[in-house]
């Protein structure tokens, strides 16, 4: 069994459609705006490959540019090696949608704020807490919206893009299970 297979067989639907309607993505309703780091588009039950890239590709951008100041202002050695690989993830990333023709999203006020949070944190544990927490919310909604997406889509969509999409989710959500769970630990030990 895959990990996103035993994700989806132990995550209730509505739970996962009810944290992300809770964090303020509107799955239930079209037309309401997402608040995915950016992703200022309108979300609904029954995603699409084209819906899942558009709610990562704002997150993913913001995450590239906190973590690129990361990497050079980060002070504790495990929030600055999660930051090195977390550039290098969120360069590839951004990469890949950018060429399945991906639109960026503007920043919305949130990813302003996370961003002017971060780059006006002061150097050291200060930086350090900021860069981590973003991580973490970021991994957090990632993970969530990948879950959603497989839950709502079937293994054998006749649609090349949707069998795409389910792809890049399937893969995609080790990692943001994965950097979840890394940011957590990497938290708190920042608070220790």
């Amino acid at each position: 069994m895959t990990n996103s297979e035993s994700v989806v067989e132990t995550t209730d639907r509505r739970t996962v459609l009810g944290r992300l309607t809770a964090a303020g993505l509107g799955l239930l309703s079209v037309g309401t705006p997402a608040r995915a780091g950016g992703a200022g588009m309108a979300m609904k039950a029954g995603m699409t490959e084209k819906d899942f890239r558009l709610g990562v590709i704002g997150p993913a951008t913001l995450s590239r540019t906190v973590s690129q100041l990361a990497v050079e202002r980060a002070t504790q050695a495990n929030a600055r090696e999660f930051a090195r690989f977390e550039l290098r993830e969120a360069i590839a990333v951004t990469t890949v949608l950018r060429e399945l023709k991906t639109p960026v999203p503007p920043l919305d006020a949130k990813a302003r704020a996370t961003l002017t949070q971060i780059q006006t944190a002061a150097a050291g544990l200060d930086f350090d807490r900021a860069y981590m927490r973003a991580q973490y919310e970021n991994h957090v909604f990632l993970r969530d919206l990948a879950t959603a997406y497989l839950v709502n889509t079937t293994p054998n969509e006749p649609t090349f893009p949707e069998q795409q999409g389910r792809h890049l989710a399937t893969l995609a959500l080790n990692q943001f299970t994965e950097h979840v769970e890394l940011t957590a630990r990497i938290l708190r030990e920042l608070e220790s």
